[in-house]
């Protein structure tokens, strides 16, 4: 009994050591945390949007038919080429031709109905004249018998029985134009039914016509929807017979844009896109048209933009699939930190002070000197206008001097309160794009102008990312960002600052934490457009 209680605690004895040193050595793996780390680099950064899209002809014209029958001949197949007004199909035209034999002959009766009507009119104009001549006859006997009742020749009874004779060849002249009248009448209502029945005839012959059916276009049919002997039924809308693509060389992308993107595409940008029939290939093209019209499907919003290129040697066909890509923004040397830094969040580890000075603090706003202001964004932008704009020695030092005017007024912005900064230097920002106007010449505006709509795109955003200290321990900083490509984002470094020491090329930044806690970071938010003069 004692040997069985002795074993019991020996039992218990070991397992309770086996698990102290299992919580030690879990405690001790806790508390081992490492960094993974990549580098701080400098060189050239693209931005682009990626969409997907259909390969289309830049024209295509769908041939219907506006008239039902059947299909008797068809003389062109897929890929046939036609040219305008060329014989593409005929339909039944038996129908058609009856009808206007049929329009014809009532043409053919109507006339025979105007010479009628014609006829009636030359009589009436006979009745018409005899009338008149018998009521001039009567008029003169009745002057007569009056001139002998006035001699005593012949009793009264005899002029009266004349002037009823006058007043009855007078209605009878009255009668007889009212039937010419009623006979020109009738000659008009003739001329009108021949109109008409001309006009019945005119629409069967172009009906008869519209059996043939005509290219209306030079160019190539891609898509043929009938068969000899199909009835085609014209009624509420024409049926499609073909699709004619009029030039294979000159096509478009038109690509599906989501709305978060659109603000970042213009015209003349670079595009470039690949479609599965040819792997491992690229064909470049330019951003053409950006169509204002959303296309909403499934609560998701989305704006065409198309993409021209050119199809010289013919291997891109109608309908294809097409991965774009744009290019909506890039930067030739600038500092780049990989993605994974800026996901990395270390629990307790704060940034000391606030990274950089604000957006509107004169020192990242208005350097003193912006030609030579190191990764400054307002200095980019100086020397792109001396570089694009060709600014002379004059010009320079006057874009150098609105600078350097800005800086004061820049520097009284932080005596405002936040809700008021924001109109201020908005203010600012006007006076001085119209100040830097004023020194260019006409040619140079309308450059300036397209490089303003560029950077309106361009946003800066703000993101925390860790640095090794010299202890070991992690240290965070505040950082603004600006474009991306995916894979890394760009560093905006004011000079001077504490950033600029510690983000050099090269320099190591934290992008991984293996065997501590590490939260991922939270997507930054997007910041107003960066303002640029």
């Amino acid at each position: 009994m004692k040997k069985s209680h002795l074993i019991a605690a020996g039992v218990g004895a070991l397992l309770l050591a086996v698990g102290l040193g299992w919580w030690w050595s879990q405690r001790g793996n806790a508390s081992d945390v490492q960094y993974r780390t990549g580098k701080v680099e400098r060189g050239p950064l693209q931005s682009a949007v990626s969409a997907s899209g259909a390969v289309s002809p830049v024209t295509q014209v769908t041939v219907g038919t506006q008239v039902s029958g059947q299909i008797k001949d068809l003389y062109v197949d897929f890929n046939s080429e036609v040219k305008a007004g060329q014989l593409i199909a005929v339909i039944d035209p038996e129908t058609f031709e009856y009808r206007v034999r049929s329009a014809q002959a009532d043409v053919d009766a109507a006339r025979a109905v105007v010479l009628t009507a014609q006829a009636n009119v030359t009589a009436a104009r006979a009745q018409v004249s005899r009338a008149q001549t018998d009521l001039a006859e009567a008029r003169r006997t009745h002057e007569r018998n009056l001139m002998l009742v006035d001699k005593g020749f012949i009793a009264q009874s005899t002029a009266d029985q004349s002037n009823a004779l006058v007043n009855t060849s007078s209605e009878a002249v009255k009668a007889a134009e009212a039937q010419l009248g009623v006979s020109q009448a009738q000659v008009q209502s003739a001329q009108a039914s021949v109109a008409q029945r001309e006009a019945a005839l005119a629409q069967a012959r172009v009906d008869l016509a519209r059996t043939r059916i005509t290219s209306p276009v030079n160019g190539i049919v891609i898509k043929r929807a009938i068969e000899k002997g199909q009835t085609v039924a014209a009624s509420l809308q024409a049926p499609e017979l073909f699709i004619i693509a009029r030039n294979l060389r000159d096509m478009q992308v038109e690509a599906s844009i989501d709305e978060a993107d659109v603000g970042r595409i213009r015209t003349g940008q670079k595009a470039s896109f690949t479609v599965d029939a040819f792997p491992g290939r690229t064909f470049e093209g330019v951003i053409s048209q950006v169509r204002k019209a959303a296309l909403n499907v499934s609560n998701v919003v989305t704006y065409v933009a198309v993409v021209t290129f050119s199809n010289t040697d013919g291997r891109l066909l109608p309908g294809m699939t097409a991965n774009v890509r744009v290019i909506t923004d890039q930067r030739d040397n600038v500092l780049k930190v990989p993605n994974a830094a800026l996901r990395v969040r270390i629990a307790g580890v704060e940034p000391a002070a606030p990274a950089t000075a604000p957006q509107d603090a004169p020192a990242a706003a208005v350097p003193a000197t912006p030609a030579a202001s190191g990764n400054n964004p307002l200095a980019e932008f100086r020397n792109r206008l001396v570089r694009e704009l060709q600014l002379d020695a004059a010009q320079t030092e006057k874009v150098d001097a609105i600078y350097s005017g800005a800086r004061p007024k820049f520097m009284q912005l932080r005596e405002l309160p936040e809700a008021e900064r924001t109109k201020a230097r908005e203010r600012i920002t006007a006076d001085i794009r119209a100040r830097i106007a004023e020194v260019l010449t006409p040619e140079q505006k309308k450059r300036y102008a397209e490089m303003q709509a560029e950077q309106a795109g361009r946003t800066m955003t703000r993101g925390r990312i860790y640095v090794p200290g010299a202890d070991g321990k992690p240290k965070a900083l505040n950082v603004r960002l600006g474009i991306t490509d995916g894979t890394q984002t760009e560093l905006l470094v004011a000079p001077g600052s504490t950033e600029a020491a510690e983000l050099q090329e090269g320099a190591s930044v934290i992008t991984g934490v293996v065997g501590g806690s590490a939260a991922p970071a939270a997507r930054p938010a997007a910041g107003a457009p960066r303002m640029m003069f």
